[in-house]
């Protein structure tokens, strides 16, 4: 069968991954699923739903059972140069997402991995985009605004995470003078925002969880931050984000912030949240200074349900230009739903599904 797209793509069967792969699926585009050894029976299984979800032949989607942490991926040569030879479009999401990663773990998958997808995309005659999976925090630890047109700085990181991802996204800014290159830096990502669907509970679902124990008591004292916004964005956005603009030639060369352009403080989650499962807001709103030094006791985690490496992020004093996302989604009809429309959704979920 003749395909007008080939598509390589890593980090299958990731929660993001695997969205992205069912929303381009179609019959004319082949797709090339880089996957880790042991995540192959369960990326068969989710490529077989896609395919039936969508009516799209399972012979349109191929595991390659590789890493990216080795050269050339750990793949034959053989299997490298048809992969060289027929992609069209690399979507890089591959990544170690946990905030307390340990720094050779985060070095060797975003760093290292990183540059091995850069030199697969430096060989491939027929790309038309390279488009790379960022987040928008490679912030760091600065401080105010936040452009998408600016990346290096010197104000260090809360962690490997930040700094890993951060270093991968000046070897892909790199690439820009050489290939047509995108980069998406999606802000906190959650469920679903009609089904509500997550594939675990961290960022925000520590909060909903906490009210969850509780939620006529402990919605009486917001533990939120009227100074600090907390930017959500919903997995469905995020996806259509992505799969319409690696297709736009307007994104060729930019660097776009899938971040809500108007996010909630701290504060005013808390209340949204603890009003949508009681229907009262809060009563007292303590010192932030008092709230995150009682989150950083030895024995808070336990009771709050709020690890100690996701606290900074509730405290975090920057936001998120979106300028340039804002003008080219315009352009196809779409839009970050504010939070508060999609909350009942992701409580929803939180409540059928208690454990995933």
């Amino acid at each position: 069968m003749n395909f007008n797209e080939t598509i390589f793509l890593t980090g299958f069967p990731g929660f993001i991954a695997k969205r992205l792969v069912k929303r381009l699926a179609k019959n004319d585009a082949q797709f090339f699923l880089l996957v880790e050894k042991q995540f192959i029976k369960k990326a068969m299984r989710e490529v077989k739903e896609i395919a039936q979800t969508v009516n799209t032949p399972l012979e349109n989607f191929a595991l390659i059972e590789g890493d990216i942490t080795q050269a050339n991926f750990g793949i034959s040569e053989k299997d490298l140069k048809i992969l060289q030879k027929e992609t069209t479009d690399v979507y890089h999401l591959a990544a170690v997402y946990d905030l307390a990663v340990e720094k050779d773990l985060a070095y060797r998958v975003n760093v290292e991995g990183t540059k091995n997808v850069n030199e697969f995309v430096r060989n491939l005659p027929n790309l038309r985009r390279y488009n790379y999976i960022s987040t928008c925090y490679v912030s760091g630890k600065r401080k105010g605004v936040i452009y998408e047109n600016e990346l290096e700085h010197n104000a260090d990181f809360r962690n490997f995470y930040e700094e890993t991802k951060y270093l991968a996204e000046v070897e892909v800014e790199n690439l820009k003078r050489e290939i047509p290159t995108t980069i998406f830096r999606p802000s906190v990502v959650v469920g679903d925002s009609k089904t509500g669907e997550t594939a675990k509970y961290d960022g925000i679902y520590y909060l909903i969880n906490y009210l969850r124990k509780f939620p006529e008591a402990l919605r009486l004292v917001n533990v939120g931050n009227k100074d600090v916004q907390l930017n959500l964005v919903p997995v469905d956005f995020v996806v259509e984000g992505i799969a319409v603009l690696a297709k736009d030639k307007m994104a060729v060369g930019k660097t776009i912030a899938l971040a809500d352009p108007n996010p909630l403080t701290t504060e005013e989650l808390f209340d949204v949240l603890a009003e949508a499962m009681t229907g009262k807001k809060s009563i007292i709103k303590p010192p932030p200074k008092l709230v995150k030094w009682s989150l950083s006791l030895p024995f808070s985690p336990p009771l709050s349900g709020l690890p100690h490496s996701g606290v900074p992020y509730f405290f975090v004093p920057q936001t998120y230009d979106t300028s340039v996302a804002d003008e080219l989604l315009f352009e196809h009809n779409i839009a970050c739903p504010d939070f508060r429309s999609y909350v009942k959704n992701l409580l929803k979920f939180v409540a059928e599904n208690p454990r995933l």
